[in-house]
C-alpha cells in the first residue's frame, strides 16, 4: 500500500490569476488559467495516495476562484487544506474546513482603494469567526512601509506586546504573527550564489500548476523545472520518471545542478 506520507505537502495552484499587482511577486508569461471542478477532482484523485496536506498556493490568489469554497469543502474530505492569500478577498470564505490560512499582510497597499483599517478589520472579523477551527497566520515583511502601522493595530486589537525584531508571536489560541525579510523569487536575472542550506524539494514537497504542469517546488512559478503534465501523464509515472529521480538525488546530496536552483536562496539551515 502506498503511504500518504511520501510528500509532506503538495502545492496545487488552483488559479494563477490575482486581484493585485504587487511589485515583489513573480511575473509570469503563462496564460491565465483557473482549474475547473472536474480538473480539481481529477488531480486530487491522482495525488491522494501521496500526501495528506494540500496547499492552494504557487502563484495567483486562491480566493479569487469562483469555486473556492466548493474546492475547500470537497478537498477537506481527504486532505488538510492550507491557503496563502493576500487577504483582500477574505470575505469570500464561508467555510471552516481550512486547516491553516496564511495572510500576507505585506500585500497591503493603499493604491488598491482600501484603507489599512478596513483591510485589517475584515481580517479580524474573519479570524474571530473561524479561528476556532482554523490556524490563522499573519505574515509581514520587516521592510514593508506599513510595518509599524500594522504592528500597532494588531498589538492593540489582540492586546499583545509584540517585541522589536520578533520572528513569531502567538496572539491568541490558533492565531499567530510572524515577520521575516522580504522573499526574493529565484529568477534568471538573479546572480548565481553558493548559498548554504538544504533544499527539500521533491523529498518534502512538489507543486502542480494550474495548467497541470508538475514542477519541483512552489517557487517555480513559471514551470521551468517541470517533469510532465498531470492531465496527460499519470502522477505516479511523473514522480517515477528518471528526470525526477535524478534531480531528487542531486538535491539530497546537496547538488543544485539546475540553473533556477542556483539562483534560489530559500534554503533550510541545519
Amino acid at each position: 500500500m502506498i503511504s500518504r506520507n511520501k510528500f509532506k505537502k503538495i502545492y496545487f495552484e488552483i488559479t494563477n490569476a490575482c486581484n493585485l499587482s504587487c511589485p515583489f511577486c513573480l511575473k509570469t508569461k503563462r496564460d491565465k488559467k483557473s482549474v475547473t471542478f472536474d480538473e480539481f477532482k481529477y488531480v486530487l484523485n491522482q495525488i491522494k495516495p501521496y500526501t495528506k496536506y494540500l496547499y492552494f498556493h504557487v502563484l495567483g490568489e486562491p480566493l479569487l476562484h469562483n469555486d473556492i469554497n466548493k474546492f475547500i469543502n470537497y478537498a477537506s474530505k481527504d486532505f488538510y487544506i492550507n491557503i496563502t492569500t493576500n487577504g483582500y478577498l477574505i470575505n469570500n470564505i464561508n467555510t471552516n474546513n481550512i486547516r491553516q490560512i496564511n495572510i500576507s499582510l505585506h500585500s497591503f497597499n493603499d493604491k488598491y482603494n482600501k484603507t489599512l483599517s478596513a483591510y485589517l478589520n475584515d481580517l479580524y472579523k474573519f479570524e474571530e469567526m473561524y479561528s476556532g477551527n482554523t490556524y490563522v497566520n499573519y505574515r509581514l515583511w520587516v521592510n514593508n512601509k506599513y510595518y509599524n502601522q500594522i504592528i500597532d493595530s494588531i498589538s492593540k486589537h489582540y492586546d499583545v506586546n509584540i517585541p522589536d525584531n520578533f520572528s513569531n508571536v502567538k496572539l491568541k489560541k490558533n492565531v499567530y504573527i510572524n515577520s521575516s525579510n522580504e522573499f526574493v523569487w529565484p529568477q534568471d536575472n538573479n546572480s548565481d550564489k553558493n548559498y548554504d542550506g538544504v533544499c527539500y524539494a521533491l523529498k518534502d514537497h512538489i507543486a502542480i500548476l494550474s495548467n497541470g504542469d508538475v514542477t519541483a517546488c512552489c517557487l517555480d512559478g513559471n514551470g521551468v523545472l517541470k517533469f510532465g503534465n498531470i492531465f496527460k501523464v499519470d502522477f505516479k509515472n511523473i514522480i517515477s520518471s528518471k528526470s525526477f529521480a535524478d534531480m531528487k538525488s542531486d538535491l539530497t546530496n546537496g547538488k543544485r545542478t539546475k540553473k533556477l536552483c542556483k539562483k534560489c536562496n530559500f534554503l533550510f539551515r541545519d
